[in-house]
């Protein structure tokens, strides 16, 4: 395992979640204060979930300043220059898409070095990767996009699976961390784009 590759591609996550976590608060008219805490909210409820869950505690995101730091840059970065962010085709998604995928494969590779087992693994991946978007769209009274939108927990169970699959097959755990995160953002960006998702259950009559 590389710890220091797992904390990097952590803290980029928290950053891309941060990011989502800002625009959504700014979006829904939220004040300074409130933007931030959405902003730190959405950058590390998976992980902290993740951390409690292996019992790696304290949570790393409340012991080391750098991933509140991080998410008060992010969220800054956002307040001020909210126009900017805006320009881009829809950022909470992408940036939320990035911050799933690399949750997903920290998350992963994370629990396979606490020894827990390939499903284990997977599934706590996966957590990891939906916790924030979760926790972002329950704090501003939306649906979590986990529940209803294009393939989500489906990418993320991808990008996880892909480092549990890499590692059992004798490679190195970087390659197939970076690997996952690709996938997982790929699946999830195209399925945003072309509108992919699982079927939906319909009431009578429909």
């Amino acid at each position: 395992m590389t710890p220091w590759l797992v904390v990097l591609l952590d803290l980029l996550g928290t950053f891309a979640f941060a990011i989502s976590g800002a625009t959504m608060g700014v979006r829904k008219r939220l004040d300074f204060f409130g933007v931030m805490v959405l902003a730190f909210a959405a950058a590390t409820a998976g992980g902290i979930a993740r951390d409690t869950l292996l019992g790696a505690t304290p949570p790393i995101a409340l012991a080391d300043w750098r991933y509140l730091a991080v998410s008060a840059v992010a969220g800054v970065t956002v307040f001020f220059g909210y126009e900017q962010v805006e320009r881009m085709r829809n950022p909470v998604q992408l940036f939320d898409a990035v911050g799933l995928a690399l949750f997903a494969v920290t998350g992963a590779a994370k629990a396979l070095a606490f020894g827990l087992g390939g499903t284990g693994a997977v599934l706590l991946g996966m957590m990891s990767g939906i916790g924030g978007g979760i926790v972002r769209d329950v704090l501003v009274a939306e649906v979590p996009a986990v529940l209803h939108r294009e393939l989500y927990a489906v990418a993320a169970v991808l990008g996880a699976a892909c480092v549990v699959v890499g590692v059992a097959l004798g490679f190195r755990p970087g390659p197939a961390m970076v690997v996952g995160a690709a996938l997982c953002f790929v699946l999830r960006f195209i399925a945003i784009r072309r509108g992919w998702q699982l079927p939906i259950a319909r009431k009578p009559g429909e």
